[in-house]
């Protein structure tokens, strides 16, 4: 599954432990705050969320976008110590030019 993974550390201690974890989970730095992984197998995603949980603290945010989760599009972010997932589904529309696409 592709994962992107954008950081907003509360402190240098924890953008430095937070930056240590991905790249073990070979992650690839796209831009400042965003790293991304193109193969991620989703017991990893597992035990990346529970390994950055374990490094960051309440005022560090780390926001995942996922794909695909069940045929969606997969927002995680963690805030104040605690994870949130939503699961956004295509409008007819968008899941028909997808299709498309993807016979090309």
């Amino acid at each position: 599954m592709f994962v992107s993974v954008i950081v907003d550390p509360g402190s240098v201690e924890s953008s430095k432990a937070v930056t240590a974890v991905l790249m073990e989970y070979g992650f690839k730095k796209v831009q400042r705050a965003c790293w991304e992984h193109v193969a991620l197998p989703e017991k990893k995603l597992n035990l990346l969320k529970k390994d950055i949980d374990r490094v960051t603290d309440y005022y560090d945010s780390v926001r995942m976008y996922q794909y695909p989760v069940q045929g969606m599009l997969a927002v995680t972010e963690m805030s104040r110590k605690k994870w949130k997932r939503c699961l956004l589904r295509p409008t007819p529309d968008e899941h028909n030019e997808l299709q498309e696409l993807g016979k090309q």
